[in-house]
């Protein structure tokens, strides 16, 4: 069975034959795939002229081997794995200087190549990371965002003591802050959403309305004058693009994590006044997808508070629009069920 994208917004589901997996590949029962916003951005057509209708998207998962191609030795069946959905070619300037996760000419595979809403998905064997046996595997799906967050604040150079805001409270937002705060940082989320900043207030943060309160003059006073170590842009919003650096300290960091759609407007005095470092941070290393376990398996991630809702493959299309009406942190597909009461 696969969770299909039609175009015009439409979802279908489809009961396909299993494929034996060819040389090199594992066949993995996919246990669950989370949605997130760049589904929602296929959903939307923002990414048709990149996706292949019908399209198997979802990059979120967890799952069990089922079988083994030809020359697979180092994984057996019944193991429990989670895919890191890049591919590179290897050969373009970007990897040649050991950067193959931001290569020239990458694949993402669940948009430029098929993705886990399907039972039954062929994988190169290359792209598998292991999961230990005692992770549930609902909260193991959460492996590929929890890395988003663990290669933002690494290649934020976040420090134990630092003080920093993330703006933006949805599942990226909340995960970078819990990473952060995690690594020693002090850490404050600046969110417009009312459902969200409640959510994330329960994970214990600081959360600030944007439209309720002067961020900048709240954040010179939290760090006594300075301005915040780091900053994390995570909201895809121009406002917040255009305010990140009033928050900033002198010789601090803006991390650019959302996916902006469009070029934005920057503050380039604010800047060169306080010789401002502005970092893009996009994807993951093989590192940041085995760290991500690692806080999961220790209970770092609080997976429960941040997995909002769980649905059947079959309700695929009703939880893209409960996340789409801004509903849910977090909702994976449970893909082995048929139905609201399997």
């Amino acid at each position: 069975m696969t969770a299909n994208y039609l175009g015009s917004r439409e979802i279908g589901i489809r009961e396909t034959e299993p494929e034996p997996p060819g040389p090199g590949q594992v066949r993995i029962g996919v246990a669950y795939t989370g949605i997130c916003g760049t589904d929602l951005h296929v959903l939307h057509g923002n990414m048709d002229a990149r996706v292949r209708v019908p399209a198997i998207t979802g990059h979120e998962m967890s799952g069990v081997i089922d079988a083994l191609g030809e020359g697979v030795t180092d994984w057996r069946v019944g193991d429990h794995v989670t895919v890191m959905p890049l591919e590179w070619d290897g050969t373009c300037p970007a990897c040649l200087a050991g950067n193959e996760h931001v290569c020239q000419n990458l694949t993402f595979i669940g948009l430029d190549s098929p993705g886990a809403l399907q039972r039954l998905w062929n994988v190169r064997a290359d792209h598998l990371v292991a999961l230990p046996r005692e992770l549930p595997l609902d909260h193991a799906a959460l492996t590929e965002p929890v890395a988003v967050a663990v290669h933002d604040v690494r290649r934020a150079g976040l420090a134990a003591g630092d003080r920093a805001v993330v703006i933006g409270g949805g599942p990226i937002g909340a995960l970078i802050a819990l990473v952060a705060r995690h690594a020693g940082a002090e850490v404050v989320v600046v969110e417009i959403d009312a459902g969200r900043r409640a959510a994330v207030a329960e994970l214990g943060f600081e959360v600030l309305d944007p439209r309720a309160t002067d961020q900048a003059a709240w954040v010179t006073e939290w760090t006594g004058g300075a301005g915040a170590d780091v900053v994390f842009e995570v909201s895809g919003a121009a406002a917040a693009v255009l305010g990140a650096t009033d928050l900033v300290k002198v010789r601090g960091t803006l991390v650019v994590v959302a996916i902006h759609p469009e070029p934005r407007p920057v503050n380039l005095q604010r800047v060169f006044w306080r010789e401002l470092r502005i970092l893009g941070a996009r994807v993951y290393q093989r590192a940041d997808f085995e760290r991500a376990v690692e806080l999961l398996a220790n209970g770092v991630i609080p997976a429960d508070r941040i997995i909002s809702r769980v649905e059947p493959i079959t309700e695929t299309a009703r939880a893209f629009a409960t996340l789409e009406a801004g509903q849910a942190m977090k909702i994976l597909i449970d893909v082995a069920a048929k139905g609201a009461d399997a």
